[in-house]
């Protein structure tokens, strides 16, 4: 936050980064609607305040690693317009980590749902 800037100010900006990945990033747009489906599934089904609380925790922090990967990646094509294998491999590694946290949301999505779709 540049000093002196006021609370309402830095979010504005916080929220213009959101809306520019939203129309920018499509896995973020992809992963945003995958959110809002399990979130409309949270409602649907009745879930327990700490299922829905675990559920939330993981789709932020998938949406927070896709941010931060976009980051990561537009940063190293200005400083490296050109294919570098040492910068692919640190886009590689950001795009892991998206991924992982991906598989584990899905995981955790299928330990929580199902039980309540069986029964």
């Amino acid at each position: 936050m540049i000093k002196n800037q006021s609370f309402s100010t830095s979010f504005k900006i916080a929220l213009y980064g959101l809306v520019s990945a939203f129309k920018e990033e499509r896995n973020f747009r992809l992963q945003c609607v995958a959110g809002a489906a399990v979130i409309v599934t949270m409602v649907v089904l009745g879930l327990t305040p700490v299922e829905k609380s675990i559920l939330m925790v993981t789709i932020l922090m998938v949406l927070s690693l896709e941010l931060i990967n976009s980051q990561i990646e537009k940063f190293l094509d200005l400083i490296e317009p050109n294919h570098h294998p040492r910068v692919k491999i640190i886009k590689d590694f950001s795009a892991g980590a998206v991924l992982l946290s991906a598989i584990g949301s899905v995981v955790i999505a299928a330990l929580i749902f199902l039980p309540h779709l069986i029964s």
